[in-house]
């Protein structure tokens, strides 16, 4: 059996990311989970192997079945208290030998076999269901979902209510819960392979494993805040690697054009980090200390234009250029009294910035020339305008807007004219970034609990991908996070990966 400890940034340890969670016993730990357990009367000895270079796990077992009274199966589990979120992406190896071999997340009040416990069972064949064992021994039921062939999975606790959540790769959650289970404050939590056949030992691996601790309920927006983990998503793959962990918030992170440092936020202030040492460095901003999550390079990555925050001004956010090597005196490019600028790219020409600007009440998009420090109104709407961004060619510029009801994403000409909306789904669409090759955007898609008007922190939240022309769009990235996730442009200079936060407390 191969055993690794996950080889990501050092800001808190793996002592620490455990911190909350009662280790049971067995000595280090697989991954971000505490121990691995034979349940039940298993034939054959089952196994975990985690890959630390791309922080998946490979989970063996044996088992007749998890159903009636009685498990069996191998688990690879956490023990932890409060309300969790816990998600993951699977796929099977090989044929299998039974169609109803299922694997998925299991909370069990024990590890004994006839435990209470619910489990978000995947089967070989494909049915996805939740099913669950109310009281030690009793018979299991079941709530399957109106999907086949689900291989992401989230299960979350809220109190004594389980919700589990599952789609097809790229697709929408499709949703069950049981609420009338009583497991217990303390629970095991973990992923599990039951082959369900005794004399044979199958095989899942998952990815995209995420275990995440929620904000509490009364949390203060922009007042508490909680940690934070810098991904990495591979989209030739699907597979995000968190290369970094904080227990403070970090937003936004742009990726360098030599493709070895992301820049993001942090406590006003900005940092480089190195992709390869995994370690952060504070990038000199000087007396520029009130940053916010609108930081953009220039094309080329010459320049970084920040969002500063100025007391003097009644705290507006103000556009300020600096060389990305950093500098003690950042140029201002808005006037003072303007209002709240947000800043969200360069012209490919570099000679204009394009902004979210606060004028008159209402917030429209506006770009600010360079030299002359002439600000020229796109967009003239009483609506929520946002997130601006132009193409690779600079003819086109997207953005988002509520002006039709909830958040979606616009196109407009570079002059502001023929102002066109793109998306039109059941999402509030925020933060539209064109890839470098200028066929593709990413965004980000909040559910519609939210007030259109806002984008705000520790909720789900889709990454998606469309056509630059619009069209389809398939989820990418399946995430905790909201503000601060990608606010920025954060492709790789490749077009290959793209960079973004998800959250969880530490």
């Amino acid at each position: 059996m191969k055993i690794k400890i996950a080889k990501i940034g050092k800001a808190v340890s793996i002592a620490s990311l455990l911190a909350g969670l009662s280790i049971n016993t067995f000595a280090e730990p697989i991954g971000q989970f505490a121990n691995h357990v034979d349940i039940g009367a298993v034939k054959h000895t089952g196994a975990v192997v985690y890959n630390a270079d791309d922080q998946t796990y490979k989970i063996s077992g044996s088992g007749k079945n998890m159903w009636v009274g009685e498990d069996q199966l191998h688990y690879l589990y956490n023990e932890m208290t409060g309300d969790f979120i816990v998600s993951a992406q699977l796929a099977f190896e090989g044929a299998g030998t039974d169609p109803h071999r299922k694997v998925g997340w299991n909370v069990r009040t024990s590890l004994d076999s006839n435990s209470p416990n619910v489990h978000t069972a995947i089967h070989g064949d494909g049915l996805t269901s939740l099913q669950f064992r109310a009281t030690a021994g009793a018979d299991t039921e079941q709530y399957p979902l109106q999907l086949k062939g689900a291989n992401v999975i989230q299960l979350e606790r809220r109190g004594d209510v389980y919700i589990f959540s599952a789609a097809k790769m790229g697709e929408p959650f499709q949703v069950t819960s049981v609420r009338h289970l009583k497991l217990g404050e303390k629970v095991f939590v973990g992923l599990t392979m039951c082959a369900h056949n005794s004399d044979v030992v199958e095989t899942v691996k998952f990815s995209n494993v995420r275990i995440t601790v929620p904000a509490a309920k009364n949390f203060k927006p922009y007042k508490d805040y909680i940690g934070s983990n810098l991904e990495i998503l591979d989209l030739n793959t699907g597979i995000s690697r968190i290369v970094f962990r904080s227990p403070d918030s970090i937003q936004a992170p742009n990726w360098t054009p030599d493709g070895k440092t992301l820049i993001y936020n942090s406590k006003g202030l900005l940092y480089n980090f190195d992709i390869a040492s995994g370690k952060p460095s504070v990038l000199n901003t000087g007396f520029a200390k009130s940053n916010n999550n609108d930081h953009v390079l220039s094309w080329g990555g010459k320049q970084i234009g920040i969002s500063n925050h100025v007391a003097a001004d009644s705290n507006n956010s103000t556009l300020y250029v600096l060389p990305i090597s950093g500098s003690n005196k950042p140029t201002q490019i808005n006037a003072t009294g303007a209002g709240h600028s947000y800043l969200h790219g360069f012209s490919p020409d570099n000679q204009h910035l394009i902004f979210t600007g606060q004028r008159n009440g209402d917030f429209n998009i506006f770009t600010i020339d360079l030299k002359t420090k002439k600000e020229t109104q796109l967009t003239k709407s009483s609506a929520l305008n946002d997130g601006a961004e132009f193409a690779p060619d600079g003819k086109t510029i997207y953005f988002n807007s509520n002006r039709t009801g909830l958040m979606q994403l616009w196109k407009m000409k570079a002059d502001g004219s023929q102002q066109e909306q793109l998306t039109f789904d059941d999402h509030n669409n925020w933060f539209p970034h064109v890839s470098p090759d200028g066929k593709k955007i990413v965004f980000l898609s909040y559910m519609t609990d939210i007030d259109p008007d806002e984008h705000p922190f520790y909720r789900h939240v889709y990454i998606r991908e469309m056509p630059i022309e619009g069209g389809e769009a398939k989820i990418v990235a399946y995430v905790y996070g909201g503000q601060g996730t990608i606010n920025v442009p954060s492709w790789s200079p490749d077009g290959s990966k793209i960079a973004f936060i998800s959250n969880t407390q530490m």
